[in-house]
């Protein structure tokens, strides 16, 4: 995004300066576009990176609720083998 602002930037003043009738008002105005479009290029690469690391820690936070999911899963399951295993030894009594 921050390139593509910039390359329009560049072209809209080669274009004007191609022109032979740019005034430096122009110029300047042309400069000024152009910041404008570089710092909204840096605001928006700031939320998207603030918004990978949102994104990152979510992650993170599934992942460790999958393993405790997991473990939870494992011990019930341990804990129904043991309970047919009881089961299995009474009705042989």
């Amino acid at each position: 995004m921050k390139n593509t602002l910039l390359k329009a930037s560049a072209l809209a003043l080669v274009v004007a300066l191609a022109g032979g009738c740019a005034t430096t008002e122009q110029i300047a105005e042309i400069k000024s576009m152009a910041s404008s479009a570089q710092s909204a290029a840096n605001a928006a690469q700031q939320r998207a990176d603030a918004a990978m690391s949102t994104a990152n820690q979510a992650l993170d936070a599934a992942r460790a609720a999958q393993s405790s999911a997991d473990s939870a899963m494992d011990c019930c399951n341990q804990n129904k083998s043991r309970l047919d295993q009881m089961f299995e030894k009474s009705m042989k009594k």
